[in-house]
């Protein structure tokens, strides 16, 4: 939260935003996260939203662990301008094209989002019995 006060951006990606949320940054303002993880949101008083990107004020959330390049590249954007972040996506090859639409949980099957729900839990599970 101290080094919040000094920042020029503030960015989580995945759960990222968890950590952010615990500080209390994002009371009251609109945040994203891994979406197996996205109403968790509230339980810091944020609000949940299902978006790739969020950008309020100073601070960026991103999704799952892809959208943190959407999120970099709207940065950079912000910062040195549409060519710029237009350069950066070339220079990476950013062009997503993945074999299967099924790259969040409206549009997964509900069989393979409930798999993924499950290994999830699993390491959260694991996790907590672990002691840390």
């Amino acid at each position: 939260r101290r080094l919040h006060t000094t920042t020029q951006w503030t960015t989580s990606v995945c759960t990222g935003s968890l950590i952010l949320a615990a500080a209390g940054l994002l009371h009251g303002l609109r945040a994203t996260t891994h979406w197996a993880s996205l109403e968790r949101l509230r339980d810091f008083g944020a609000e949940p939203v299902a978006e790739r990107v969020v950008v309020q004020g100073k601070i960026i959330t991103a999704a799952g662990v892809s959208a943190g390049i959407d999120m970099a590249l709207r940065l950079v954007a912000r910062v040195a301008g549409d060519d710029m972040a237009r350069g950066i996506q070339l220079g990476i090859e950013y062009d997503p094209a993945p074999p299967f639409d099924a790259g969040s949980p409206r549009k997964a099957p509900e069989h393979v989002v409930q798999l993924v729900r499950q290994a999830v839990e699993f390491k959260r599970e694991r996790y907590r019995s672990s002691g840390a």
